[in-house]
């Protein structure tokens, strides 16, 4: 039987057709139901809702279920509609009727909710751990690639000088943003919706403060009808924030498969990490970016395809909400294995040098001659004119000296003011709060 049945009656057509992909969805959720049933039981016992022999007994087994969870033993049954009937099944099956017990001031509402609060910001939780990563590496090629020139591209076409250290320096600093983004939507995840119920509150004089200080939240959803009104907003949020991550990734890729392209030539991987043609000896594709690339651009669409999921839905909740969890937890998967991909790319790169010596690029130096004749005391009109015209007719001589020193240029990357900005971001976050409750919650 379901959570909502009353008798044993069902129809497998309209099973099959409403649980769909829920049940393997809500395994990711396992540990989540767990966190939040051991905080719930602990506050029912405070007003009287479970005696104290109850209450050791529901923990001591919701905890042994926690651990087969964490052992990847943990299953939803075929017959069993979703994680909070499993894990209700299970105790009941473990301890009686006292199992029957755990769901007194919950709806599956608030309890889906606060399940997805749990497991997304643990989820946000790793994926900046993973951004971080990869921030490090790409702030450590900055440095030790600092002196390396290479071209600067507007349009396409020929600009003026850049170097690696500003490439990925750019890039780094562009993680700092997205983080702060991220930031924004943990601030959101973080509340605690338990104890809404059906998103009109309980009769139940129910503890919220204390739940929400169990499982580690910032805060709760204080009025019940928004904490229901917060499922689609808090994943619409989160795809946004992830969506920018993704936007990053994906120019990276495309620089990166631009360069390694022969007519570029800036950069190198080991032949290991490329693939070759089934025809062609000599092909080196950079399928890895490619794929990284395409990924990315699904991840962008992630927040326009959750808003289009959620348009029109009046005040409550509604089964259509179901479905969100099919897009955005393997969207959540995709990022972070995009992420992983990108750093471990990058520690393999190999950076060209000299890559300014071929003539091609003499153009790229015409601002410095324009600028030198400044310093000279040209007006800055008058030498753009003598250049663009020695360049017309061919008299253009290029002085290839680059003299950036303003903060944020060649010569000045301002590498450790932007370490200084991923710090505070990072130390914004402060997971260590969810981080130690979960852990005393589930402590022997």
């Amino acid at each position: 039987m379901k959570l909502w049945q009353k008798n044993g009656t069902d129809t497998a057509e309209v099973d099959r057709f409403t649980v769909g992909l829920d049940r393997e969805m809500d395994l990711s959720l396992a540990r989540a139901d767990l966190l939040g049933s051991l905080a719930h039981t602990r506050m029912l016992a405070t007003i009287g809702l479970l005696a104290q022999d109850e209450l050791t007994d529901v923990q001591r087994e919701l905890k042994a279920i926690y651990r087969t969870v964490e052992q990847g033993d943990f299953r939803i049954e075929e017959d069993v509609e979703d994680i909070h009937s499993q894990v209700e099944l299970l105790l009941t099956r473990r301890i009686g009727e006292t199992g029957k017990k755990i769901h007194s001031g919950r709806s599956r509402n608030d309890q889906v909710l606060v399940d997805l609060r749990i497991y997304l910001r643990r989820e946000i939780y790793e994926i900046v751990g993973g951004v971080e990563r990869l921030f490090r590496t790409l702030q450590r090629l900055a440095e030790q690639h600092r002196e390396v020139l290479m071209p600067g591209y507007t349009h396409l076409q020929i600009a003026m000088p850049s170097s690696f250290g500003l490439w990925f320096g750019a890039f780094a600093e562009g993680l700092v943003d997205d983080l702060t983004m991220m930031e924004a939507a943990y601030r959101v995840c973080n509340k605690n919706p338990l104890g809404s119920a059906a998103g009109y509150g309980s009769s139940f004089p129910l503890d919220r403060e204390m739940t929400t200080r169990l499982l580690g939240f910032d805060t709760m959803s204080h009025n019940v009808v928004y904490a229901q009104m917060g499922r689609g907003k808090t994943e619409r949020l989160l795809a946004q924030a992830m969506s920018a991550v993704a936007a990053t990734l994906n120019k990276l890729a495309t620089d990166n498969c631009l360069f390694l392209c022969q007519n570029f030539g800036f950069i190198a991987y080991p032949p290991e990490l490329t693939t070759g043609s089934s025809i062609m000896p000599h092909k080196k594709n950079p399928d890895v970016w490619e794929v990284m690339r395409s990924k990315c651009n699904r991840l962008m669409a992630l927040p326009n395809e959750i808003a289009l999921m959620t348009t029109n839905l009046p005040t409550g909740y509604f089964r259509d909400l179901q479905l969100l969890k099919e897009v955005l937890f393997p969207a959540i998967r995709t990022l972070r294995e995009c992420v992983e991909m990108a750093d471990y790319m990058l520690q393999h790169i190999e950076v060209k040098h000299d890559i300014l010596n071929d003539p091609k690029y003499d153009y790229l130096f015409s601002v410095e001659v324009v600028n030198r004749l400044v310093l000279s005391g040209v007006p800055f009109r008058e030498a753009y004119r003598q250049v663009g015209l020695e360049i017309e007719n061919g008299t253009y001589s290029p002085l290839r000296e680059v003299h950036h020193t303003h903060a944020g240029s060649i010569g000045n990357l301002c590498l450790d003011r932007v370490d200084a900005l991923m710090a505070a971001v990072l130390e914004r976050f402060a997971f260590d709060r969810f981080l130690q409750a979960e852990a005393e919650l589930v402590a022997e």
